[in-house]
């Protein structure tokens, strides 16, 4: 069905996949979105919410995306909110830990996950038999934040100077070579698409954390691997990785030589790294509703989407929050036909 969350998002023809946009035309989709009234407090009066700092939980180590995402956003909307934002890393357990202490905190807004297309929607399909508890009924969504285009690249060091060339070096060397990924996760899934769709051979190193594999592929240590253009591109333009190809559908505006994967005639490979905020499901509406605005209108500040553009990272909103729920389980629903098709499992 058609994919109506984000005026900066599009779904393809085949199946509900996020796709990619610039983040200038991000900024011109944002502008297009009205402001909604009746969330301004009469003079004098304190508002109910927020009454003390807001938590952000980020589900990774600090340096991926997801946080780079969380750590752009938190000083304006705390400015907003009138009360501090900070954002707290709680990695682990390939991000469900985090899940499960805002799925269990308070419903009182103070407590709000800043999740991934990996924790929010595969993870709920390869966890099923193992969480205490059901994120697609204990979390509510807020709104998107961003979605984030992925780059496959090596060390600087690896031979190979172009994605034929990297094709060529990987068939000769069938089960020699690994790439670096959260096991289950987003990055995962498209690495296994990718082998299946060229036919090489790799070997997965499970990773911690962004950080952690791009610090692995630089030193060599991993030879190649799918990471966000957000934590990607700085190394990329300082020389200390090189870049092979993009799942953007078009080249980014950071890095114009860099082929999309579309280009190398393997449309449709590779998913956005999307993030968007949750609260516990049983948050007053009042709340998940003044979250929604508040963060909306911070991201529509073209001082706030330049300072993500920098990093490569395109701004994404939802126009409710019923409509950010409704993206969640079109994409659980698209990751089930994945997972399936693949018949992947994690025992």
């Amino acid at each position: 069905m058609e994919n109506t969350t984000s005026r900066s998002v599009r779904t393809s023809p085949g199946g509900g996949a996020v796709r990619r946009m610039a983040g200038v035309a991000a900024l011109a989709a944002l502008l297009s979105i009205p402001a909604r009234p009746g969330h301004a407090q009469p003079a004098g009066q304190k508002p109910d919410w927020p009454q003390r700092p807001v938590r952000l939980v980020v589900p990774f180590a600090p340096g991926g995306g997801t946080d780079i995402v969380a750590r752009l956003l938190a000083p304006s909307l705390g400015d907003t909110l009138g009360q501090s934002v900070i954002v707290d890393n709680r990695s682990g357990a390939a991000g469900n830990i985090a899940m499960e202490i805002v799925a269990r905190a308070q419903p009182d807004g103070h407590t709000v996950l800043v999740s991934n297309v990996s924790t929010a929607s595969i993870n709920p399909i390869l966890y099923a038999g193992t969480l205490k508890f059901d994120p697609l009924k204990e979390l509510a969504g807020v709104t998107l934040l961003a979605a984030i285009p992925n780059l496959l690249v090596s060390g600087a060091g690896f031979p190979p100077a172009n994605f034929k060339e990297l094709l060529a070096y990987a068939r000769a060397r069938p089960g020699q070579l690994n790439y670096s990924t959260p096991l289950g996760g987003y990055s995962h899934l498209d690495m296994l698409d990718l082998s299946s769709r060229t036919g090489i051979k790799m070997v997965n190193v499970p990773s911690k954390g962004a950080g952690s594999s791009a610090a692995s592929i630089i030193s060599g240590e991993i030879h190649f691997s799918l990471a966000n253009a957000a934590s990607t591109t700085p190394q990329v333009k300082a020389g200390r990785m090189k870049a092979y190809a993009t799942t953007a559908p078009k080249r980014l505006s950071d890095l114009p030589e860099v082929p999309t994967f579309g280009e190398l005639g393997l449309a449709g490979v590779g998913s956005d790294n999307w993030n968007g905020l949750f609260l516990p499901a049983r948050t007053p509406r009042a709340i998940v509703n003044r979250l929604h605005q508040a963060t909306v209108d911070v991201l529509q500040r073209p001082a706030i989407v330049e300072s993500y553009a920098k990093v490569a990272v395109p701004v994404a909103v939802s126009r409710t929050p019923e409509d950010f729920d409704a993206f969640v389980r079109s994409e659980v629903a698209r990751w089930t036909r994945i997972i399936k098709e693949n018949q992947i499992r994690l025992d």
